[in-house]
């Protein structure tokens, strides 16, 4: 598709400071005249629970890895349907809302609105208009309250926001030129992400190798007595966590000096399996108010929420770590800070500390599990040379996976660009003509990390139940 995008032949002003001009047919509408209020509760609790996320919309509930405990009863709880806007009251400042392609069980803080009946075929066109940047000063303004991560947006605050709305005979060709980029930039991403799985696959059995057998090729072994380990090299010691490294307590308020200057380090800002940290994919402020722990320069971090995802990382400064993950200092006389998480990302450890908080509500590694964790490791001078050898080996497959990570940054930039000045009519895509797919109907979410096992379960996540 090589058509030129061009802006709308005639403007007018529309009254909103953020969006300025708008195309000369188009007319802002209080949501209270596209949107009714629906507060409908279920009376056995036991339809489809659903969850709500910045990245996926409205899901059920078991198609993801939500942490938050479940309630003991969901009668009394909101319903929607197919076709409602289901916001998260708490979240809807970073974009916890969309509209529900399923019948179920919401939160009954979340906001559940249906298109008035002339209104319902506009419902995929304000799908993309109120989950689009355009929206974000609108919803954040909005939302009121104390603390940043609990702005709360009212009924009455929705259903007083202004909505921008074409004429109907262009919702359908904004939706369908929209759906078609979504199609191919979400091709694009998959296909850098099949790349990115081959490296990290290539890398992580370079990395299993190393730190379970060492540098010799016929390095001589001995029984470990942990039927999870299984065989050590002869010469390594073997002890448990707890006798070899400190894990950090004693949460600080992050709205205090000097702590609201520290940057912050949260699971999501880790790349799982590889201890490597990654610009914040998300807005550095959300759960900003949450409690904290300091962590020291080179100390480790490691996510105690959800093992199986393995993100654990060395500080590059002093900063703030998530109430989800542990601050872990390594006695210096026995083991490296890199060689520990190399350690604590390992299948073997991984897998211990995955059983370990199958054990519990919630896929959380208390302290206690993760102490009596076993670890086994060299001398600090075969760490050393250890740690040296996976650097050469690792450093030529860093640069295309770091390629791939930043273009696919650059393709979700452009998609969120692209999206805001198409549904506010900045561009006019009335007369672009759709080449054919072969694929139409396939749907595939360019937000979800699925395809590098990366869902997020932290406090910068908006799937949590406000009400549970």
């Amino acid at each position: 598709m090589s058509t030129r995008l061009m802006p709308y032949p005639e403007y007018k002003g529309s009254g909103l400071p953020w969006l300025g001009r708008a195309p000369a047919g188009w007319e802002t509408r209080r949501a209270k005249s596209i949107f009714d209020c629906v507060d409908i509760r279920s009376d056995t609790g036991e339809e489809e629970l659903l969850t709500v996320s910045a990245r996926d919309g409205v899901v059920p509930r078991r198609e993801k890895q939500v942490t938050m405990f479940k309630a003991e009863s969901y009668v009394g709880h909101k319903l929607c349907w197919p076709g409602d806007l289901v916001i998260n009251s708490l979240w809807a400042w970073a974009f916890g809302l969309g509209f529900s392609d399923h019948h179920g069980i919401v939160s009954s803080a979340y906001g559940v609105y249906r298109p008035k009946p002339q209104l319902r075929e506009a419902s995929r066109y304000l799908n993309y208009l109120l989950r689009s940047r355009a929206y974000e000063w609108e919803l954040r303004v909005r939302s009121k309250g104390i603390w940043t991560s609990r702005l709360q947006l009212t009924d009455e605050s929705f259903l007083d926001m202004p909505v921008v709305l074409p004429p109907p005979q262009d919702t359908g060709a904004i939706v369908g030129f929209l759906s078609h980029f979504d199609r191919r930039i979400s091709r694009l991403v998959r296909a850098k992400r099949r790349m990115i799985q081959l490296l990290h696959e290539h890398k992580q059995t370079i990395i299993h190798r190393a730190v379970t057998r060492g540098l010799r090729p016929n390095v001589r072994l001995k029984p470990s007595g942990i039927e999870w380990l299984g065989e050590i090299p002869d010469h390594w010691v073997l002890k448990r966590l707890k006798f070899v490294a400190a894990v950090g307590s004693g949460q600080v308020d992050p709205r205090e000096l000097p702590y609201r200057e520290y940057p912050p380090v949260a699971p999501n800002h880790i790349e799982p399996a590889m201890g490597e940290l990654l610009p914040p994919q998300t807005a550095a402020d959300q759960g900003a108010d949450s409690p904290k722990y300091v962590v020291e320069p080179s100390q480790l971090v490691y996510s105690k929420i959800r093992p199986n995802l393995r993100k654990a990382a060395i500080a590059p400064s002093k900063c703030l770590c998530s109430a989800d993950m542990y601050p872990i200092s390594p006695d210096a006389r026995e083991l490296r800070p890199r060689f520990l998480m190399r350690l604590l990302l390992s299948a073997p450890v991984t897998q211990y500390l995955v059983d370990c908080s199958m054990r519990v509500a919630m896929p959380k590694v208390n302290r206690v599990a993760l102490g009596d964790c076993w670890l086994w490791y060299p001398s600090l001078s075969e760490q050393d040379s250890i740690l040296s050898r996976l650097g050469a080996l690792l450093a030529p497959l860093e640069v295309p996976a770091s390629r791939a990570h930043r273009e696919i940054g650059l393709l979700r930039e452009y998609r969120a660009r692209l999206v805001a000045d198409v549904v506010t009519g900045k561009l006019d895509v009335r007369e672009v003509e759709l080449p054919s797919e072969e694929d139409d109907d396939t749907r595939e979410d360019l937000e979800s990390d699925e395809a590098l096992g990366a869902e997020e379960a932290d406090e910068v996540e908006v799937e949590e139940d406000a009400d549970e």
